[in-house]
């Protein structure tokens, strides 16, 4: 795996610095799951894998307090500088993204609780579908921008921005295929408002997943392409 930064004369410095690039890929493993796991409680009406997944939420949390905490007492111990404190706050910023995209993974559980938990609460697999389109396109975004955060790829990581364009894409269809069932049948509205909120939430981890390519880019670059979005 190529080196995130030049090689120090301290080698426990170059341990840190991976140890925090690790991290990242740890806490990114993690949230995967999560969103996977919420995915298939909505695809086969799982309360109890659901409340599972709202209970996971509290490992993401102490991660990302674990690596706020390394962060600031290796800036403190180490000064970086040029490429070493461009790689420090990528990771700083990918930390929050990822806890982000674990509240989002809580959401959509949270969701599937929401309108499965009563006997008989049931959407169907019509109104369904387009929450496992979006989650299909968020889980492979999603882990395609780790996969570029781990070997640091900015080849790659624009690749992951520029199939970002067909989450919203896809997002925008979805919203309005929901709404044509709340035309057709005005007792789907309760059911479309929740698959509404879990295709958004979608696409908020699509919008976070983004953002680590963006970070990638920065990191190897020196580039800051956040307004040229």
């Amino acid at each position: 795996m190529p080196e995130p930064f030049d090689s120090h004369t301290v080698k426990r410095y170059d341990g840190e610095l991976n140890h925090l690039h690790y991290l990242v890929l740890d806490m990114g493993g993690l949230v995967l799951g999560q969103i996977r796991a919420a995915l298939a409680a909505f695809k086969c009406r799982d309360v109890e894998e659901a409340r599972r997944v709202v209970a996971s939420d509290r490992v993401v949390d102490q991660m990302e307090v674990q690596a706020d905490d390394e962060i600031v007492k290796l800036i403190a111990r180490r000064a970086p500088v040029g490429s070493d404190l461009r790689m420090v706050m990528a990771v700083s910023k990918s930390i929050s993204d990822l806890e982000r995209i674990g509240d989002e993974a809580v959401r959509i559980a949270s969701l599937a609780i929401q309108l499965f938990g009563s006997e008989g609460s049931d959407p169907g697999n019509r109104l369904l579908r387009d929450v496992n389109r979006m989650g299909e396109l968020a889980v492979s975004t999603l882990a395609e921008a780790l996969e570029v955060f781990e070997v640091w790829d900015e080849a790659k990581a624009r690749h992951v921005l520029a199939n970002y364009h067909e989450m919203e894409e896809e997002f925008q269809a979805d919203l309005r295929r929901l709404m044509t069932y709340i035309i057709e049948d005005s007792r789907n509205i309760g059911f479309t408002i929740g698959l509404v909120l879990a295709i958004k939430a979608l696409e908020r981890i699509g919008h976070h997943a983004h953002n680590l390519a963006e970070y990638v880019i920065f990191q190897v670059e020196g580039e800051d392409i956040r307004a040229d979005d």
